[in-house]
């Protein structure tokens, strides 16, 4: 694979040149440090009720090289695709097609979600199915139709290479292991903050909504919206039944508990970046943010497990009707929501500059 020029400065002091044609250069200096702490920078807002596992603290060698590793081909079974294949920065690291391509040419079940603010997730996947972004990795890592390859055949790819081995010995001290790999990709994962949007701006006094933004900003709470999606980070921990087409529904939540009052539940996404993220919901059926709104406007449907605050004192779907102002309104309020540097973060972006 050619590569650019790619630099690499980190508390051990090493340097990386990696040069087109595949040839390296380096320069290495050995440190008694360790790996130095990576500093979240978050609105105080935000809140600091996320837990980061002992076992692996965020530093700053382990975050570039698990940026470097979400980009890495080589994890995928013929080095053809990447985590970013299905998670595009320009999209909030999101997928813009309804299911995404395997490395087979297989598509996935559902929607890819968007890699928002994972610092303060605590279940992962539609369906809630892990607690934890280092086992979360491991899924499509391994997933025969996603990845495709084993995480003993990554290890043995990339200890092959001139970088990775040293790279690994600076964030954890070790050769390549499976372990490493996954660790180092949940510790960048954890670094995509967005908190860089004009809302963040009106919430800090320094950005006046216009008519339309303001009226859709109202009818978001009248709407009973923020009840999923409330409070600073538009986000809550939840798994709803949504009211779709039950000839339609995919078992959601309960493949993965077992029990009934799952059926058709997923865990709610959030709002950060929406204009960016379509198609919507976990099997993309919503190519826009109007459709979506017809839905919750016109279309619910009713089942037994309709998340009760989508049904009425009867029982029956809670249809908002909304008129087409209205969603107009609701659209312009969300669209204050995109973080133009979120996806224009060079820190985050493709350290190979392959497409």
């Amino acid at each position: 694979m050619k590569r650019p020029i790619l630099q690499f400065v980190g508390t051990k002091s090493l340097v990386f040149m990696l040069l087109l044609g595949g040839t390296v250069a380096i320069s290495f200096r050995q440190q008694v440090d360790s790996p130095k702490r990576y500093p979240f920078v978050y609105p105080a807002s935000f809140g600091n009720n996320y837990m980061v596992p002992s076992s692996n603290v965020t530093t700053e060698e382990g975050v570039q090289l698990g940026r470097m590793l979400f980009y890495e081909t080589r994890l995928s079974a013929n080095n053809t695709i990447s985590c970013a294949n299905c998670h595009k920065q320009e999209y909030a690291f999101a997928d813009n097609r309804r299911q995404s391509v395997g490395h087979d040419g297989s598509l996935t079940t559902r929607n890819a979600m968007a890699l928002v603010n994972l610092l303060w997730v605590k279940q992962f996947f539609w369906d809630g199915r892990v607690k934890g972004l280092e086992e979360q990795a491991v899924f499509p890592l391994t997933d025969p139709h996603e990845m495709g390859q084993a995480l003993e055949e990554s290890v043995e790819k990339l200890q092959q290479t001139a970088e990775y081995p040293t790279l690994f010995k600076a964030a954890f001290g070790t050769d390549v292991t499976a372990k490493g790999i996954v660790r180092t990709l949940a510790q960048f994962e954890r670094t995509l903050i967005s908190a860089s949007s004009r809302y963040d701006r009106f919430l800090n006094g320094e950005y006046l909504p216009d008519s339309s933004e303001k009226r859709g900003m109202d009818l978001f709470t009248t709407a009973n919206c923020a009840h999923c999606h409330g409070g600073p980070k538009m986000y809550k921990e939840l798994f709803h039944n949504n009211g779709f087409d039950i000839s339609r529904i995919d078992p959601g939540r309960s493949a993965f508990t077992g029990r009934q009052e799952d059926k058709g539940r997923f865990r709610v996404a959030t709002l950060r970046n929406i204009a960016l993220t379509s198609p919507y919901m976990h099997d993309g059926r919503f190519a826009t943010l109007r459709e979506v709104l017809d839905h919750y406007s016109d279309h619910i449907q009713p089942s037994e497990t309709l998340s009760p605050f989508l049904t009425d004192h009867d029982g029956n779907s809670r249809l908002l009707r909304l008129t087409s102002q209205e969603k107009t309104d609701i659209i312009a309020f969300l669209q204050l929501l995109t973080d133009s540097t979120f996806i224009t973060n060079p820190l985050f972006s493709n350290p190979f500059n392959v497409n």
